[in-house]
């Protein structure tokens, strides 16, 4: 299975759901998604220090090789590209995208390497919650299923979503970004 090889070889990161699903031969995954791995600590072959680009709060559905539904969060659209390149042998014109993207101001829509990709703009907050609620999945609807077909309620929630905008390309699009600000206050005072 895509995920669990993906998983042995330290792709995964802060793991909270990583299952088959009730669907024979579907596998879902919560947590982190390595964009480009740490380096190799000295005269360690397998010890890496931690990731240096990561996809954040990602729930992902995949079968034996292929991403099904990949969701979370991208610090810059930038690393769209990065993405791509690294994952490009398992997405398919059929695999459903829906990120956040902290560095854009509006929707869009970008058509790479034949995948359709949908952006919405971040704010704050959990993924997981803001993406339930985009999707109008309420707590009744997730009520009694297992964490991985919770993943599945999302997609198949995500399958119908739109982002109203027409297709642009990657370069148009990263001419939209915006700079974002942090605050250098966080956690309790």
């Amino acid at each position: 299975m895509l995920l669990e090889n993906l998983d042995k070889q330290g792709f995964t990161f802060i793991t909270s759901v990583l299952g088959a699903t009730s669907t024979k031969g579907i596998s879902a995954y919560r947590g982190d998604l390595v964009l480009i791995q740490g380096a190799l600590r000295e005269g360690s072959t397998t010890d890496r220090k931690p990731p240096e680009l990561l996809l954040h709060q990602t729930a992902i559905l995949a079968d034996s090789d292929k991403f099904i539904f990949v969701n979370g969060l991208f610090n810059e659209l930038q690393h769209v590209q990065v993405f791509v390149d690294q994952y490009k042998d398992a997405l398919t014109p059929d695999t459903v995208t829906l990120f956040y993207v902290e560095n854009i101001a509006s929707k869009m829509q970008i058509e790479i390497a034949g995948v359709t990709f949908k952006f919405l703009p971040y704010k704050e907050g959990m993924v997981w919650n803001e993406m339930l609620d985009l999707l109008y999945i309420e707590k009744a609807d997730l009520k009694g299923l297992s964490a991985e077909d919770k993943v599945v309620t999302l997609f198949e929630a995500a399958k119908g979503f739109s982002t109203k905008t027409d297709p642009i390309s990657l370069e148009e699009a990263l001419t939209k970004t915006i700079v974002v600000k942090k605050s250098a206050a966080v956690g309790p005072v």
